[in-house]
């Protein structure tokens, strides 16, 4: 797949040049100084040679067959050169030039006409405004970045050509080799899934990084994101999320969710490893491409000091891993080696003049303990260490397929020390917290390997129910459904809902309280109200005809006090709910991904701490559970304190029903119930207020 872009025989430079420093001189550099060995054209209509190779006037005078083209041509020339390019046969296209979609209308214009030429002629586009692309294993450097790393194991992606130039200069400054590197600019054509696809069947790549600033199709990024995790780590920066996700919303699911929550949720299903930072991409790429992946989460640290010890220690159990209880013997033989005054507990202690032997024996200590599934190896700079030798001791004695980390701290004192650790391709880092941060990406990685087969549970529903109340909705033009009409449909999608109907008169209201029973509840109805109880459009415990009469008037003069246009069709009165934990369930329509559900617990937790979780849909039982169980407040729904638990399983059903609904009726733009209120296990849960907003009619045809 995409053999012509990233492993071309023949190569043309459209718009090569004689003068160093421009683009089309130093690709044709580039490509001579790293070894091409392969056919390098350079087309320049003013010279006959260029760097000691013929130059052609045109592409078309070269008497070979060409693969690859790369424009380096001002913005003015650059369809024209496309269209060459693709008439003397080539295959794949990479723009370098700028100033397309970047910088406004005509670009924009410019860029889909070279995108319909390759498309036409079956060719693949790589930019326009890109850094080009690099081959570390085919010698090919076709970029204008000056430097061509070794070979190694970790692919890069980067929807920013200067951000390439930095990952570059950082592996030559970590002596990390590099496979392949791309820069996708613009993205008219090739985008990240298909260079996740492409990088997940390619024997040379290990590990996929990427730095993502938007994706091009959320369900195809997903879908290709879970393939390429499938078969090997995928570590992706994604910047440009918090301006991204401020929308208008009507609904409290999605004035919570944003473009970060759904980037979020899409990285998690597909098993992405998410960084946070630059520095993040890099520590967990590199641990990912030296190191295997771990079994478990305990963690044996070993140290000569014993403060970043206990920093090691805190970071594990803080980033919920554990720190690993050494099994009986590991301690025995410990002391039998160490010195007295040595820790042989964990973190292990091997004292501030530990020299190369003692390091190694409590390392092997660890390695033979089936109580621990990662080590991680801390030096600090002391008058006795020895960086280097205890580098290379540590590197001779590994022989488990549990996973080392080191993390020697310090500047030029242990400088020695790194480069012997990183040819011995063990990872090394400057703080124990990074450290631990690289080792909990791959225990993350390794629980998503293992996960379950998804399997999505669909339920017996009354689905043409749900479609006659949302089409005729949609047939008049309605957006907002009503509280009677979104609780008609969860009902007919399985959710107990409160007996209750519509009234248009204080009488009405009374008599239909009167068949319900008390107590009731009395809420305002009008397509022109979303929020009723910020209104005054909620009145509860209605006991008595006075008090529904009472509160129908007052209800009625205030809505019209204080919303003066608005239609109002009456009152709904319904059966108050018996009490129980209040939480709430929604859904928003992510315009990259589809349908993010959120679950909350009510009251504080959403309104001030936004302590929330989004899935995308579909989700499994399994997922369900999932979303309640990274909540913080989790243990309130569990019980603490003597309180009862509560019908969690009821949540998670609800939350598989909603998915099931949003995923039958893509119309369906937002929703929430809230609250739903959740019995003890075993008893009754109720949606006891709702909420559906719909696309407009012209989005949903």
């Amino acid at each position: 797949m995409l053999e012509a872009l990233l492993n071309p025989r023949a190569i043309a430079i459209i718009g090569a040049s004689r003068t160093p420093g421009k683009v089309g001189h130093e690709i044709v550099s580039n490509l001579i100084q790293g070894g091409f060995s392969g056919h390098i054209v350079p087309v320049n209509p003013s010279a006959d040679e260029i760097l000691g190779l013929k130059a052609y006037s045109d592409l078309t005078a070269y008497p070979g067959e060409v693969e690859l083209s790369i424009i380096a041509v001002p913005f003015g020339l650059t369809v024209a050169a496309v269209q060459g390019s693709l008439d003397a046969g080539a295959r794949a296209i990479c723009v370098i030039t700028a100033g397309f979609k970047e910088v406004g209308a005509e670009g924009a214009a410019a860029e889909r006409a070279i995108a319909e030429l390759c498309a036409k002629k079956g060719a693949r586009l790589l930019g326009p405004n890109c850094l080009g692309l690099i081959n570390a294993h085919h010698k090919m450097n076709a970029s204008f970045a000056k430097q061509m790393p070794k070979a190694g194991v970790i692919s890069v992606i980067s929807q920013s050509g200067a951000l390439c130039t930095a990952i570059l200069d950082l592996a030559s400054g970590r002596r990390l080799g590099l496979a392949k590197l791309i820069s996708m600019g613009n993205k008219a054509d090739l985008n990240e899934s298909d260079f996740l696809s492409a990088l997940a069947t390619d024997d040379e790549t290990k590990v996929i990084v990427a730095y993502l600033e938007s994706i091009v199709s959320g369900k195809e990024f997903v879908k290709a994101a879970e393939a390429a995790a499938t078969e090997k780590p995928v570590v992706i920066l994604k910047a440009g999320t918090t301006t991204a996700g401020a929308k208008a919303a009507s609904s409290h699911t999605g004035s919570l969710a944003g473009a970060d929550m759904a980037y979020g949720a899409a990285f998690r299903r597909s098993g992405v490893i998410r960084a946070d930072t630059f520095d993040q991409l890099f520590d967990y790429a590199t641990a990912f491409a030296m190191q295997p992946i771990p079994k478990g989460d305990r963690v044996a640290i070993i140290t000569n000091a014993g403060g970043p010890g206990i920093m090691a220690a805190d970071a594990v159990e803080g980033m919920g891993m554990q720190v690993a209880t050494l099994a009986h013997g590991t301690a025995t033989a410990l002391r039998q080696t160490l010195p007295s005054a040595a820790s042989v507990g964990n973190p292990i202690d091997v004292l501030g003049d530990a020299d190369p032997d003692r390091y190694v024996m409590a390392v092997n200590a660890a390695q033979d303990d089936d109580d621990v599934d990662a080590i991680i190896v801390i030096l600090t700079p002391q008058a006795m260490t020895k960086p280097a030798e205890t580098a290379r001791a540590i590197a001779g004695c590994v022989r488990s397929r549990k996973p080392i980390l080191a993390c020697f701290m310090g500047g030029e004192d242990v400088m020695p020390g790194r480069d012997e650790l990183t040819a011995a391709s063990l990872p090394d880092y400057p703080s124990p917290e990074r450290a631990v941060g690289a080792l909990r990406a791959m225990h993350n990685y390794a629980v998503w390997l293992a996960r379950p087969q998804r399997i999505v549970a669909r339920f017996p529903v009354n689905r043409r129910r749900g479609e006659r109340i949302i089409h005729r909705c949609i047939r008049s033009g309605q957006v907002q459904l009503g509280e009677p009409q979104a609780k008609a449909i969860l009902q007919a999608y399985g959710f107990n809902v409160p007996s209750g109907q519509v009234e248009a008169d204080a009488q009405g209201a009374v008599e239909a309280a009167e068949r319900i029973g008390y107590p009731v509840a009395m809420k305002i109805v009008s397509p022109d109200i979303i929020h009723k109880s910020d209104l005054g459009g909620v009145r509860l415990n209605l006991a008595s005809p006075e008090d529904v009469r009472d509160a129908f008037d007052l209800m009625m003069l205030r809505i019209r006090q204080r919303v003066p246009g608005a239609l109002l069709e009456g009152v709904y009165v319904e059966k108050m709910c018996a009490r129980g934990r209040e939480v709430i369930l929604g859904m928003t329509r992510d315009p990259q991904f589809g349908p993010m559900l959120m679950f909350g617990l009510g009251g504080i937790f959403v309104e001030v701490m936004k302590d929330v979780t989004f899935n995308i849909a579909p989700i499994t039982e399994g997922e369900a559970m999932q979303m309640l169980e990274t909540t913080k407040s989790f243990a309130l729904l569990k019980g603490v304190r003597g309180q009862a638990s509560v019908d969690i399983s009821a949540i998670a059903t609800s939350l598989q029903r909603i998915s099931q609904l949003v995923t039958d009726f893509p119309q369906i733009l937002e929703m929430d119930i809230n609250p739903f209120i959740v019995g003890r296990e075993g008893g009754e849960s109720v949606a006891a207020d709702a909420r559906i907003t719909l696309s407009k009619p012209e989005a949903a045809r």
